[in-house]
């Protein structure tokens, strides 16, 4: 089934296999996505797509500077004729939201999103409304522009789930983008899956077996991230301000699990964990300036963690 979908998906999609992954691994773990690329690369054609395979509903906001959170939650308006106060909902009710480009927005209108990703409810006035299920926010960051940008703050980043870092196609995925859009146009997707059976994905998830020592192997990696010099790994120390969060810890466990199963496996195996290590970790270990001037990226702290802590 997963193939099934990934097959929809790429009859608009061409590469990004990486971004496909996450979104099918975010959905099927109830997280959230954060999307880092430069613009054109078919962020909102990719999540627009998978609602589609699986009959979801799909919205997308476009953050702007002068966005106020009552556009994403919905707000309290006057009904004339009946004097009285009705709530209107905003964009945020629906099963997958594009927060396009969400550091262009302000600290007030990113903390809009908080309570929806955390806890599947939105607060409007008086009122909190649940959330439709499946409800996933996948935002995207333009890492190339940053005039007029508001960075987000650590507890932000932490409520998502994944960190995917897209970059442009290669020459020969670009020709056939090129020769889709000019001669053929892209196919039609169809819906393969519905919402029961997106609910009995989630649970055959959830039921995917994870050892005991590739769990301990999993908090090892969280741990190396906060006391790097308990696992020989001074030479990193000096360069992480913060570690991963315990909140890290449980995703990187979901992830793996999802991982596994999307390569069609029934268990988890140290290998699943690396992979999901850097896409859950990504966004979650701060780094300081020294790292900065060093020339030192999070992707290489995660490597050499991964080649320290011995496999089980």
């Amino acid at each position: 089934m997963i193939n099934i979908i990934k097959n929809e998906i790429k009859k608009v999609i061409v590469g990004q296999d990486e971004l496909c992954d996450s979104m099918l691994i975010a959905l099927l773990s109830n997280g959230h996505i954060l999307v880092e690329g430069v613009p054109g690369i078919a962020k909102t054609t990719a999540v627009k797509s998978l609602g589609q395979s699986l009959g979801l509903t799909f919205k997308r906001i476009q953050f702007t500077p002068d966005l106020l959170p009552s556009d994403i939650t919905g707000n309290e308006i006057l009904d004339m004729k009946n004097n009285e106060f009705k709530v209107k909902h905003g964009p945020i009710f629906t099963n997958l939201l594009l927060a396009d480009e969400i550091n262009r927005a302000g600290a007030k209108v990113q903390s809009a999103l908080l309570e929806a990703m955390a806890e599947n409810q939105v607060t409007i006035g008086e009122e909190t409304f649940k959330l439709e299920e499946p409800f996933m926010v996948l935002a995207t960051a333009n890492p190339v522009e940053q005039d007029g940008t508001y960075e987000l703050p650590e507890a932000s980043l932490d409520r998502f789930m994944l960190k995917v870092e897209v970059g442009y196609n290669n020459i020969d995925e670009e020709f056939e983008i090129v020769q889709r859009v000019a001669n053929k146009g892209f196919e039609t997707i169809n819906q393969v899956l519905n919402v029961d059976e997106l609910k009995n994905l989630k649970q055959q998830v959830h039921d995917i077996h994870i050892d005991d020592e590739v769990s301990k192997y999993i908090l090892k990696i969280i741990f190396a991230t906060r006391e790097p010099e308990n696992y020989d790994l001074e030479e990193i120390s000096q360069y992480i301000e913060f570690g991963a969060s315990p909140r890290g810890s449980i995703d990187l466990y979901k992830a793996c699990k999802a991982y596994a199963f999307i390569q069609g496996k029934d268990f988890v195996t140290p290998a699943d964990v690396a992979k999901s290590a850097y896409l859950v970790l990504r966004h979650r270990i701060i780094l300081n300036y020294e790292a900065q001037a060093d020339d030192i990226t999070v992707d290489n702290i995660i490597k050499k963690i991964l080649q320290k802590i011995p496999t089980p």
